[in-house]
Formats: C-alpha cells, structure tokens, sequence
C-alpha cells in the first residue's frame, strides 16, 4: 500500500514539474533591459583573406570555429575563394575549402564525426539551392537538393537556411527563405542523406512558420527554430510535435543552443516597424524556463547599411560568435 502511493506521489510530482516547466516556458515581451556581462573582443581571428559577407557561424567539439562567407560582394558563384574556413580557439585559420561548390553561403553545421555541412540557399548557373557534406578536410561526400532548382518535393529545397543534428546523428535542416514557393518546414534526414520526415508549414498559426532562418538542437533533442518574419523562436520535439512559441528572445536571425542549456539568439532587423517594443542585438538565456538573463548591444558601426550579426554561435567556455553579413566580419564576445 506504502508503495503504491509513493509511486502516486512521484507521479504528481513529475507532473506538477512538467506543468510548472511548460509555464515558465511561456513565451513573453521581448526583453531589452538585461544585464551585459560580455565584452567584445578585437582582431581574434586571423585569416588567409579579408572574409566576404558572413552569415554563417558554428563551433565543433573541439571548440574549433567554423565560418562560411559568400566570397564577396557578387556572391560565391564563378568565384575562385574558398569559403569554409576553420579556425582554432586562438583565432588561427587551420583550413579553407569549398571553392567552386556554392552560390550563397547560409547556414553550416559540423557533425559529431567532424563532417561539415553547409546550406546554399540561393540558385545560380545551375549551382545552389543544396545541403552539402564535407568531409573534414573538404572532400564532398553528398549532396542533397536539386542544384540550381528550388521547389516543393522531399528531394529538393526552397533556399535552406539552417542545420543542426539530433542526437543519434540525424540531420535536421530548414527550409524556406522568404519564398514566394510558401515552403517552410523542418526535414530530417538520416547521416547518409535519406530523407526522414518533414514538419511544420509555412504560415502565421501555432507551430507554422513564416521564414526559418537557423535552427538548433538542445540535449533532450528538442528542435529550437528562429522564425526571424514571425518574431518567435518556435520548439518542436524531434518528432515534430510543437512545443513552444517564444518572441522574449526578439526576432531572431540566429540561434543557438548549448550543452549547459544556453540559448543564445542573433536579432538583426528589430525596430519599430518589423517588431515593435524590441531593440536589435543578442540575447542569452536558458532553454529550461525560457527567460532572457543577457543582453548584448549591437556592435560599433551598426546602421541601415550595415546591420548587426545574424548568425551565432558559442563554444564550450562561453564565448560567443556572432557573423555579421554586412559588416563581413565574425564578432566575438567574452564574459
């Protein structure tokens, strides 16, 4: 009898946690108020050649910083630069390769076995609109779309924009940069490049999404996706099923999720007019009750020309990165 309320008691408990967690996820005001403990560090990197626009920003295991430009001003097509850069943690470039493979860099994510992914979201001269797969010193092992086609098959992509990884190695990759195709989903695809299954639409409803522009994954593999047009960072499940909609972390260009349960989200483009009540710059929090402990200004510089960093991403001690489309540059920040 003793036993089976204690497991009655356990039962309430768990539930009353789940219930209080889902609370504290609840999506609020954006906040533009919170403390900035980080500064921003100065000439860290050191490259083969000044980078092209940056969009795209992660870090690997090993604390390794990865950047994929868009070789200069005209974009990566009949360029000869390469632009997947590696770079270790004291800011030296260790690799650089991809010439000739993309159009426009968006997003780049690396594997637990050291492969390099990279999203192409633009088409041109019969090239873009992929996924491809690198292997750690950037040989190409796959490629996923119909190069130069976008469209609204499970075999081909409308601009994909962002990619992360489950825990048992699955690939999760977004789809569906401001189209006219109205194709924004979620796809999951097996290591080798079978394609899973989708989730999500594009729409303004719960759960839909309007422009997915970055996507992460946290430990419990819970799918974190910045749809930067609705203002919201959206949370699935990996099965798809929704979560969470939360606007407190602005409109979000970038996002990232650590192993401590950190969230650090890019916010590019909020002013009055595309999200009102909420400032531009980078907000950090916690994945477990949703709320915004930091606040990082936009970087010097920063106007209607050269807006702030979109893409994000930050290593094991912290330290963030952010890539800068613009102003062609990576910023990184330090506590």
């Amino acid at each position: 009898m003793r036993t089976t309320a204690a497991k009655f008691a356990l039962i309430l408990l768990a539930t009353a946690a789940v219930t209080a967690e889902a609370r504290a996820q609840a999506s609020y005001p954006c906040v533009n108020d919170a403390p900035n403990p980080y500064k921003q560090v100065s000439n860290w990197a050191q490259t083969p050649r000044p980078w092209g626009p940056t969009n795209a920003v992660t870090v690997d295991s090993k604390d390794n910083v990865w950047v994929f430009d868009r070789c200069g001003d005209k974009g990566c097509s009949g360029a000869k630069e390469a632009p997947i850069f590696e770079l270790g943690p004291n800011g030296k470039t260790m690799k650089n390769f991809g010439a000739g493979e993309f159009v426009s860099a968006h997003g780049l994510a690396v594997d637990k076995d050291g492969n390099v992914w990279a999203a192409d979201f633009q088409a041109k001269d019969g090239k873009g609109m992929q996924v491809v797969k690198f292997s750690p010193d950037g040989k190409v092992l796959l490629k996923l779309g119909k190069p130069g086609e976008p469209g609204m098959g499970n075999d081909e992509f409308n601009q994909p924009t962002g990619i992360s990884f489950l825990s048992n190695g699955d690939v999760v990759i977004v789809e569906g940069h401001g189209s006219k195709l109205n194709k924004s989903r979620v796809n999951i695809y097996s290591k080798e490049g079978k394609y899973l299954r989708s989730f999500a639409s594009h729409g303004t409803g719960e759960g839909q999404l309007t422009e997915p522009h970055a996507v992460s994954v946290d430990r419990q593999d819970r799918i974190y996706v910045a749809d930067r047009a609705g203002n919201r960072i959206n949370v699935y499940d990996k099965t798809g099923k929704f979560l969470a909609s939360w606007k407190q972390f602005g409109r979000p260009s970038g996002v990232w999720v650590d192993k401590n349960d950190m969230i650090y989200v890019a916010d590019s483009q909020s002013d009055d007019k595309t999200n009102p009540g909420c400032k531009m710059g980078i907000r950090v929090g916690s994945v477990k009750d949703g709320k915004v402990q930091y606040y990082i200004p936009p970087p010097a510089g920063v106007n209607e020309k050269t807006p702030p960093p979109e893409g994000i991403a930050a290593d094991s001690h912290g330290n963030i990165y952010a890539a800068a489309v613009q102003m062609k540059d990576v910023k990184k920040y330090t506590k």
